[in-house]
């Protein structure tokens, strides 16, 4: 079976879809006490959530990034995840969604959400011939990210030390066993025509490799 070129894969259930950040102790450990972000967590910096599990193993390298060594498992409403992506604007211009530069441009400016699409990732990180959605929140989309659509936050950190030590010792069959299970996510028509979405197929069938 192919795969859409561009194509949300997350793990959701009815009512809520999981992001995921890597953050420092002193960022992560306040976040998961209080089940949202808190002081020293910066509202006024752009922040990125990612659907895709894997996407953020690359980001961090497995939690050994400095400044990413705990990785939150973050909870959001499926209603503000679409508030999000229908306020969203590419990070660069696509002749394919833009009417001009200018017009791209100026959502730029204007929008306090960006998204980008970039490479998927196999279990050991390799690249694959399909995307993976990255949401950057700023602004307004940040005070609604932290006041309205977080359910809960997980320090998922000890599962991701789990497969890495897995992967390091060769074990991939094991290590898939902890990855969680991520479908393909159901997007409002007139979100998904401006994101892109489901318009090219890659000949790859599965992030599972």
């Amino acid at each position: 079976m192919s795969v859409p070129v561009r194509q949300v894969r997350a793990r959701y259930s009815a009512a809520t879809i999981t992001v995921y950040q890597a953050y420092p102790p002193q960022i992560a450990s306040p976040a998961v006490a209080a089940g949202r972000f808190v002081a020293p967590f910066k509202r006024d910096r752009m922040t990125w959530i990612k659907p895709s599990f894997l996407w953020m193993m690359y980001r961090c390298g497995w939690a050994t990034k400095p400044g990413q060594e705990r990785v939150l498992a973050v909870d959001i409403s499926r209603e503000g995840f679409e508030w999000a992506l229908t306020r969203a604007c590419l990070s660069h211009y696509d002749r394919d969604l833009h009417g001009d530069r200018a017009a791209w441009s100026r959502k730029l400016k204007s929008s306090p959400v960006r998204v980008q699409w970039d490479p998927e990732r196999t279990l050991r990180l390799g690249a694959l011939p399909y995307r993976s959605l990255q949401v950057g929140l700023s602004g307004e989309a940040v005070d609604r990210y932290v006041d309205e659509w977080i359910v809960d936050v997980t320090d998922i950190t000890p599962t991701v030390e789990r497969i890495r030590d897995l992967l390091r010792d060769g074990g991939e069959a094991a290590a898939a066993v902890h990855l969680p299970v991520e479908d393909v996510y159901p997007l409002p028509g007139k979100i998904a025509a401006g994101l892109g979405v489901g318009t090219d197929i890659s000949q790859t069938a599965t992030g599972r490799q």
